[in-house]
């Protein structure tokens, strides 16, 4: 990931209207909306949320690159674009943005970072904002990096999970996004455990809501959205 780039994380929660619609409807609304967004993103990526959350129903992850100045400008207006004509039926209640930056912390650059314009992506998919408090920012250098190191060490260990930061600094309310990919859910689960019982942790000012996303193709976000069973195993 050689350029900085710019990451949207837009979630949607349907109105009554749209419920209200027929099956047919909805899923011409649906195919709108995303065929609407796909243009905007090299790579772009749909998650079902509801129900790990009922405040969203899905979001999108939608990656540009960095070229100049104006390039948040026009990824900007262009989801905005996208978005409005959909708006009778959606809300748009979250969005994460954010940058790409070399992390301060570590000079290489990890075998578990997320590569955003891959085309294989795992089935879960875990984002929430971050923010440090005042006095992470008062310690010295070196004090905070002692402190990431054993940080950056149980990361290591869970070497199935990739992750990727983004900055917000100055941009939105939180200072950082954090995202996690990974195919088992609970081994995620077992490292957000252990991230926890870290010194660092006592400095950690905002790290919710966490929003776990399950991957899905346009045809299968369709479908959830419609209530199709088209593809589901039964329990």
């Amino acid at each position: 990931m050689e350029n900085r780039i710019i990451v949207s994380y837009t979630a949607f929660k349907a109105k009554d209207n749209f419920w209200e619609a027929s099956a047919a409807e909805r899923s011409e609304i649906m195919k709108g909306l995303l065929d609407n967004l796909k243009p905007l993103s090299e790579m772009t990526s749909h998650y079902q949320v509801f129900p790990t959350r009922t405040e969203f129903d899905f979001f999108t992850w939608l990656t540009d690159i960095y070229t100049d100045t104006n390039s948040p400008n026009a990824f900007y207006e262009q989801l905005a674009m996208a978005i409005n004509p959909y708006r009778q039926y959606f809300n748009v209640p979250y969005i994460l943005t954010g940058l790409t930056n070399p992390s301060v912390y570590s000079r290489a650059k990890s075998k578990q970072e997320i590569e955003p314009f891959e085309d294989e992506r795992t089935t879960y998919f875990v984002i929430y904002p971050f923010s440090k408090t005042t006095a992470w920012y008062l310690k010295s250098r070196e004090e905070r990096q002692e402190m990431m190191n054993h940080h950056i060490k149980i990361g290591k260990q869970f070497r199935e999970i990739k992750q990727l930061l983004l900055y917000s600094y100055g941009i939105q309310d939180q200072e950082f996004i954090v995202a996690y990919e990974m195919e088992d859910l609970a081994l995620f689960s077992n490292l957000v455990r252990d991230l926890r019982s870290t010194v660092a942790r006592d400095y950690t000012l905002l790290d919710t809501p966490i929003i776990t996303g399950l991957h899905r193709s346009p045809d299968a976000l369709v479908n959830v959205m419609v209530g199709n069973l088209v593809g589901v195993e039964p329990l």
